[in-house]
C-alpha cells in the first residue's frame, strides 16, 4: 500500500473518522517513497481497527457484528 492512499481513506463504519497508520513493516521503492507491506489503520473517530496484511492490502470490510449473548 501505497504511504499517500491515506489520504483519500476514511473509515468505512462511521465515514467521517481519518483512518491512522501504524505501520509495522514498510519497504522504501527505488524512487524513494514508502510503501506499507504490514501494519494497522485505526479510525481516529471509532476507534476500529483494519489490518493491512502481507502485500501492503489493506482489509477495510467493517467487522462483523456479533449477537449478544
Amino acid at each position: 500500500m501505497k504511504t499517500e492512499t491515506i489520504e483519500i481513506l476514511c473509515c468505512p463504519v462511521c465515514r467521517g473518522g481519518d483512518l491512522e497508520l501504524i505501520a509495522t513493516e514498510t519497504v522504501e521503492t527505488e524512487s524513494g517513497a514508502t510503501d506499507i507491506i504490514t501494519g494497522i489503520l485505526r479510525c481516529g473517530a471509532c476507534g476500529i481497527d483494519y489490518p493491512i496484511t502481507e502485500g501492503g492490502i489493506p482489509n477495510l470490510l467493517p467487522p462483523e457484528n456479533t449477537p449478544d449473548q
